[in-house]
């Protein structure tokens, strides 16, 4: 349990949930306790599925700019590598994560976001990546995770303007994949969740692990890489409880234990 970032667990669904009002500032306590609680959602077994939730007002606003202000070059050669990290360790959960948006999702913020697999948003959100209005780029994962989902050219829009953008715009770009009402979010990202949390979860990591990796690279390692973790799979219980399912039963009937 940190100060600004704690872990919550129920029915196999843990909410990793920002807690620094008014507008949840990543500075960096924040994240570095954003670092200790994904490695804890990573390692939990009892945690099969990620909901990460600024609260009802806002998802989170951006850097905490007051303390940037004051760090100078060398400090930010040595922080730099850790505020990348931080958010590394959130995309790095080998188990679906689920972003459920509320209010702002701004500049880290809007990277956080990026380093989850699926992105619930309010019909009143607005999102973007607004630090070159500060003279600067994203330094927490922007330039690189934003246009691999949304493609280099409408990245680019979003860096080099720094404006922000709607709910539906971000639907429509792809920057989310759903808009509720902003009292159903959290609710939304839990039922979307659910659907993984009895699911076959190495399965679900094999698959996590083959996308993320194989888009880093070129197509004939990417193969190589789904390959290894195709097989892998036949190792599990889930996989011989699944195919045994679907012979006798058909296919979706399984009762996966998650190992």
């Amino acid at each position: 349990m940190g100060e600004f970032v704690n872990l919550e667990v129920a029915a196999g669904i843990g909410t990793i949930r920002l807690a620094r009002p008014p507008m949840n500032a990543l500075n960096v306590q924040l994240q570095e306790e954003l670092r200790a609680v994904a490695q804890e959602a990573s390692e939990r077994s009892d945690v099969r599925v990620v909901v990460v939730y600024g609260g009802e007002k806002v998802f989170a606003a951006g850097a905490d700019i007051k303390e940037m202000e004051a760090m100078a070059y060398t400090d930010m050669v040595d922080r730099g590598a850790a505020l990348q990290s931080a958010f590394t360790a959130v995309a790095r959960i080998p188990k679906p994560v689920i972003a459920a948006i509320t209010g702002y999702a701004l500049g880290g913020g809007c990277e956080l976001a990026l380093c989850a697999d699926f992105r619930v948003c309010a019909d009143n959100a607005k999102l973007g990546q607004p630090e070159i209005l500060l003279g600067i780029i994203p330094g927490a994962g922007g330039s690189q995770r934003l246009p691999r989902l949304i493609g280099p050219a409408k990245a680019k829009d979003l860096i080099y303007s720094g404006r922000f953008v709607d709910a539906q715009e971000a639907l429509d770009i792809g920057l989310v994949d759903r808009v509720v009402a902003p009292a159903e979010v959290y609710e939304a990202a839990l039922a979307w969740a659910a659907q993984f949390a009895n699911g076959p979860a190495y399965a679900l990591r094999a698959a996590k692990e083959a996308i993320d990796r194989g888009l880093e690279t070129d197509l004939d390692s990417g193969l190589e890489i789904e390959r290894m973790q195709f097989t892998g799979l036949f190792a599990t219980e889930d996989r011989a409880i699944g195919m045994k399912s679907f012979v006798e039963s058909g296919p979706g009937k399984a009762k996966f234990l998650g190992r």
